[in-house]
């Protein structure tokens, strides 16, 4: 006898979610019945409206969407209990779901979340992954519970991280590879041939939300540091650095050392390449500056044009 589709909710909002909603509905297995998403919002310079990309996504297959200001609303707890379904599918939603909605389906809200957890628990995984100097990161499905990516495991898939790689190239990766590990995982859970086990609390580290100050560079850190933070933390907020009173965003990588030790931050550019002293008598070799206000150039354009002086730095706040 054939068993009916599992009934499931899918709840996400960025594009690191899509590709696992749309694996999903290409299962007959399963049955998404409607699409919990934030609320469509004002975006970039120009501040249109602009919808989540799950939503998006949802509308491209005639999915029904569901976009509650808070979660935790009487409202949102009514749609819940409505849709009766067996579970909710939760991807970087963007809000903490409350404890008294978690029970709602009989196999619990699943979790992708984009470490090996118990490490780099918090908003921003991978990208502290990179910053940290991380080789190996992956992605976890969970079952969430009331604490912060705290919930019981349930499958993990391990994947390198390339010593080049940046965040939104890395986020693609481990979007695409948490796709089949989220129907795996319901399935086991349907089938009950899973069995989700505790996190190992002394393996846990933090990956907490990124702020504007975790992009200012630090040139008394290695170059090789200050590149893996560069990788991490782009497109936001980046890696910069002050010059002459006018913030400037660099782009580049970590260079063999071509002077003595220098005072971190000091700049030497010798008509080739731009260089600046990094901690551990290390250089970081820029190859792109984009200062505030102005168009991105190249490092050789940005030294031409500020016509720099013997002993001048990058540096402050």
């Amino acid at each position: 006898m054939t068993r009916p589709p599992l009934r499931l909710l899918f709840c996400g909002t960025p594009a690191f979610a899509v590709p696992s909603l749309e694996h999903l509905l290409a299962q007959p297995d399963f049955q998404v019945t409607a699409v919990i998403t934030q609320p469509d919002r004002p975006r970039g310079r120009g501040r249109e409206i602009s919808s989540p990309a799950i939503k998006q996504a949802a509308l491209r297959a005639n999915i029904p969407v569901f976009q509650p200001d808070k979660i935790r609303s009487i409202e949102s707890e009514q749609f819940l209990r409505e849709h009766n379904s067996d579970v909710i599918v939760i991807i970087a939603y963007g809000q903490i779901i409350p404890a008294r909605l978690l029970g709602i389906p009989r196999f619990g809200w699943i979790n992708l979340h984009a470490s090996l957890l118990p490490r780099y628990r918090g908003a921003a995984p991978l990208q502290w992954a990179i910053a940290n100097g991380e080789t190996v990161t992956g992605v976890t499905s969970m079952r969430i519970d009331a604490g912060m990516d705290s919930g019981d495991v349930i499958l993990q898939t391990e994947t390198p991280i390339g010593p080049e790689e940046t965040a939104p190239r890395l986020a693609e990766r481990l979007a695409e590879l948490g796709a089949p590990l989220i129907a795996e995982t319901l399935r086991g859970l349907r089938d009950g041939t899973l069995q989700a086990k505790p996190q190992n609390p002394s393996g846990r580290t933090a990956a907490p939300l990124l702020t504007k100050a975790d992009g200012l560079i630090d040139w008394a850190r290695p170059a090789q540091i200050i590149y893996n933070r560069l990788r991490g933390f782009a497109p936001w907020p980046g890696a910069y650095s002050v010059f002459r009173g006018t913030t400037c965003h660099l782009m580049g990588q970590p260079a063999s050392n071509s002077h003595d030790a220098a005072v971190p931050g000091r700049i030497f550019y010798d008509g080739r390449q731009l260089l600046v002293a990094c901690g551990e008598q290390s250089f970081f070799r820029v190859s792109h500056v984009k200062q505030e206000g102005r168009r991105q150039v190249s490092a050789a354009e940005f030294a031409n044009g500020a016509r720099l002086q013997p002993g001048e730095q990058f540096g402050g706040a």
